[in-house]
């Protein structure tokens, strides 16, 4: 049950972050949910660090880090699939 909430966050995350980013991604859905999961899991790092990841009540801090986190993963998944499909596309005759 735990990767299916972990699939779920990891949706939620990635489409809010694509929804942040300005312009078009041409991210596909299976690694915008990638992305969102290791956000999440990179939000959850440093909340630890931070000492923060386990208050009373709603985590808003945990919760935006995580944010923080999917934003920045989808921003760098979306520039290497862009370059990578562009190097592909060239090297067609």
């Amino acid at each position: 049950m735990s990767w299916l909430w972990a699939i779920l966050v990891g949706l939620v995350l990635g489409l809010i972050a694509k929804a942040i980013i300005p312009g078009k991604q041409s991210l596909p859905l299976w690694l915008t949910i990638i992305c969102g999961m290791g956000g999440s899991a990179l939000g959850n790092g440093v909340a630890r660090w931070l000492g923060v990841a386990d208050t009373k009540g709603f985590d808003w801090t945990r919760h935006v880090l995580q944010l923080i986190g999917a934003i920045v993963l989808v921003a760098l998944g979306d520039a290497l699939w862009g370059a990578r499909r562009r190097r592909r596309d060239t090297t067609r005759y």
